[in-house]
C-alpha cells in the first residue's frame, strides 16, 4: 500500500515493519513524531525518558534482552545521550539498536547549527542519511539489519527538512525477529581490561563495513552530463537534482560514516570537475580530499545555516527563480508567549525587581524578547543552575540578592535535578524557580515524569517536584501562582532576601492544554482607559492599541487577569461569555 507520509512517520512504519518492541526517547523537534507516530502500533512499548541519556541506556537493555530497540532525540540530545552512545561501540549489541537524530540546520527550534556526522565518526558508530520520506523508512528497516549483522548500534540521521516533508511511501508487513540474552561479561562489563579488547573489534568491524559502503545499495551513481559531478547526501541532494536534473553525474551518499573510497575514486574518474554539496560542516569534503582528489564545496557553498535550491543555484552561477511576485511583503512576525501564558506574569515580576535571570531551554525561553527581556543567558538543558550556582559563588552578595535561575517541569526532570543537587551540596545562597506549567510545551505537549501521565495519557508514577527539591536539601521551597502577580513579587523578594539556597515552583497548567478551562475573555471599557499603557508591558498578543487605547482581542484572550493588575484606573472588565 503507497501511503503520503511525513519522514518521521514513515521512519516510524520503518520500525513497526522491523519488529522493533521497544521505543525510548525525549522530545525535540524536529524528532519527536517519530516516537509520537510509533505510539499508534500497539504492538510498539514506548515511552518518553526524562533525558536522551536515559532513553537511550534503556533501549540498550531491550536490546540485550534479545528485543529490537529505538531512541530518537534531536542534535542537542546526542549530546546527552552520548555517553553511553560511545561505549555501546564497544559492546555491540544483542537485538537490533537504532538511533535516530535529527539535526536541524538553519536553529528553527534549536540553540546551535550542530553536524551529527561527527558523533558517528568519533564513537566509530555507523550512520545512514535518508534524503526523502521513501528513504527513511527503508533506511529505518535497513539499520537494523546492520546493526545485528555488524554487532554495533546504528545512527539514523534525519533533518529538519526530510523529517518535516511528505512523500510516498510504499509499506509492507510486520516481522519480529527474537534473540535470546547470553552472559557475557567480556562483551558487555567495560571495566578496562575487557574494553582493551573490544576496541580492535570496533576498527574491525568499521573496516568491513568501509568495504560494505563500497556496494551498498544506499551509495548510488545517477550519471547524467560528465562536465560536473556533485557528491551529496540527504536534503542537499533533492536540491542538486531540482536545481541540474539530469546535466551533471551525482553520486549520493545514504552512508555518512563510513564513507567508500574505490566508489568515490571511480566517480570522479568519470567527471571533468568534481563537487560536494553538503550542509553545515565539510565532512563529505574532507573526506573526498584525504583521498587526494581535487573538489571543490565550501568555496562555494556556506558553513552555515539551510540550504535551499536558490542558494545552489547561485553558487554555481545559474539563474536565481524569483518566485511569484509579491506586491506587498509579508511583515515578519516574532515569535511571543501565548496569550494566558502562565510564564508572563512570572516574568513581569522578574524584570519589575531588576533581576538577572539565566534562563533554559524551553518555550519560557522567550521571556528574553522584548518588551519583557527579562532572560539574560540561555545555553543548554538544565545549564540555568548551574549557572546561577557558579555566577553566586564569584559574585556573592553583589549578585545573590538579585540573581535567580529559571527552567521549566520538564527540564529539570531532563537535567535540572543535579544541578540543584550542587546548590544544596555546595550551599550557594542561590533561588532556582521552576516554571511548572504541566507540560513538556515547547515541542507540542508531551508527558513528562510530573505530570502523572504516560506517553499514552494513562495513569502514570508522578514525581513531586516539592517534595523532590526538600529531599534534595532546599528547605525553602514555595508555590506560587504566576497569574497573581502581587505573590509573586512577595515570593521574589523573600526568596532573594533569604540567607539559604531556595526553590519558587511558578505552578499554573500551560494556557493550550485542552483539559484547561479558561475564565471569561476581557473587553476594555475606553471611558475609563487612559491610555498608558501599562497593560503592554506584558507583551500579550491579546492586546494591542487602538485609537490611542487598549484592545483586547477576545478571540485570544482566556481572561486571566495579569493585565487588569496593572491597569491603574480598572479599565479591563470581563465580558462575561463563556470561554
Amino acid at each position: 500500500m503507497k501511503e503520503l507520509m511525513l519522514g518521521n512517520k514513515a521512519v516510524a512504519r520503518g520500525l513497526y515493519e522491523a519488529g522493533v518492541c521497544f521505543i525510548s526517547s525525549y522530545p525535540g523537534t524536529p524528532s519527536t513524531e517519530v516516537t509520537e507516530e510509533a505510539v499508534k502500533f500497539d504492538d510498539i512499548y514506548c515511552e518518553w525518558a526524562p533525558n536522551e541519556k536515559v532513553a537511550l541506556e534503556s533501549a540498550f537493555g531491550a536490546s540485550l534482552a534479545g528485543r529490537r530497540a529505538f531512541a530518537a532525540q534531536k542534535h542537542v540530545g546526542l549530546n546527552v545521550a552520548a555517553d553511553p552512545l560511545y561505549t555501546m561501540s564497544y559492546t555491540g549489541v544483542n537485538a537490533g539498536l537504532v538511533i535516530c537524530v535529527a539535526d536541524d540546520a538553519g536553529m528553527h527550534s534549536s540553540q546551535n547549527e550542530q553536524d551529527s556526522r561527527h558523533h558517528a565518526i568519533a564513537s566509530k558508530v555507523p550512520m545512514l542519511e535518508p534524503s526523502d520520506s521513501a528513504e527513511a523508512y527503508e533506511f529505518a528497516k535497513l539499520a537494523f539489519s546492520l546493526s545485528e549483522e555488524y554487532d554495533t548500534p546504528v545512527l539514523l540521521k534525519m533533518c529538519t527538512r526530510v523529517s518535516h516533508s511528505q512523500s510516498l511511501v510504499e509499506t509492507g508487513e510486520r516481522t519480529v525477529p527474537e534473540k535470546a540474552y547470553e552472559k557475557d561479561i567480556a562483551k558487555y562489563v567495560m571495566m578496562p581490561g575487557n574494553a582493551k579488547k573490544r576496541h580492535p573489534i570496533v576498527e574491525e568491524r568499521t573496516k568491513k563495513l568501509k568495504e560494505y559502503a563500497e556496494t551498498a545499495m544506499v551509495n548510488r551513481v545517477e550519471m547524467g552530463g560528465t562536465e560536473i559531478g556533485i557528491i551529496t547526501a540527504s536534503t542537499s541532494y533533492q536540491y542538486v537534482k531540482e536545481v541540474f536534473g539530469d546535466s551533471v553525474s551525482i553520486l549520493k551518499l545514504g552512508m555518512s560514516f563510513p564513507m567508500p573510497e574505490k566508489l568515490i575514486r571511480d566517480f570522479a574518474a568519470k567527471v571533468d570537475r568534481l563537487y560536494v554539496v553538503e550542509e553545515l560542516d565539510p565532512v563529505i569534503e574532507d573526506h573526498v580530499r584525504s583521498l587526494g582528489l581535487k573538489v571543490q564545496g565550501k568555496e562555494l557553498l556556506p558553513l552555515v545555516d539551510e540550504f535551499s535550491q536558490n542558494l545552489i543555484r547561485k553558487a554555481f552561477g545559474k539563474e536565481v527563480s524569483e518566485g511569484p511576485a509579491v506586491s506587498d511583503p509579508i511583515p515578519a512576525r516574532p515569535p511571543v508567549m501565548c496569550a494566558g501564558c502562565p510564564h508572563r506574569g512570572l516574568f513581569y515580576s522578574l524584570k519589575k525587581n531588576n533581576c538577572t535571570v539565566l534562563g533554559d531551554i524551553g518555550c519560557y525561553t522567550l521571556g528574553a524578547v522584548p518588551p519583557l527581556g527579562a532572560i539574560e543567558m540561555t545555553l543548554c538543558m538544565g545549564a540555568s543552575i548551574g549557572a546561577v550556582h557558579g555566577f553566586n559563588k564569584i559574585l556573592g552578595s553583589k549578585s545573590e540578592k538579585k540573581t535567580v535561575a529559571v527552567i521549566g517541569d520538564s527540564t529539570f526532570m531532563h537535567s535540572g535535578m543535579t544541578g540543584l543537587a550542587n546548590v544544596a551540596y555546595n550551599q550557594s545562597n542561590s533561588t532556582v524557580i521552576i516554571l511548572d506549567n504541566s507540560i513538556t510545551g515547547m515541542t507540542g505537549h508531551q508527558q513528562n515524569p510530573t505530570t502523572g501521565l504516560n506517553i499514552k495519557g494513562d495513569p502514570a508514577g508522578r514525581v513531586d517536584l516539592t517534595a523532590l527539591c526538600k529531599a534534595m536539601g532546599i528547605e525553602r521551597v514555595r508555590v506560587v501562582d504566576p497569574y497573581d502577580l502581587a505573590a509573586c513579587d512577595q515570593a521574589l523578594k523573600e526568596e532573594l532576601a533569604a540567607e539559604e539556597p531556595s526553590v519558587i515552583i511558578s505552578r499554573r497548567p500551560c494556557a493550550l492544554l485542552k483539559q484547561v478551562k479558561h475564565n471569561a475573555p476581557l473587553f476594555v471599557d475606553t471611558d475609563k482607559c487612559i491610555g498608558c499603557k501599562s497593560c503592554m508591558k506584558i507583551g500579550c498578543p491579546a492586546i494591542s492599541m487602538k485609537e490611542k487605547k487598549a484592545k483586547v482581542d477576545e478571540t485570544l484572550c482566556v481572561g486571566c487577569n495579569v493585565c487588569s493588575q496593572l491597569c491603574p484606573k480598572d479599565a479591563f472588565t470581563s465580558t462575561g461569555k463563556e470561554a
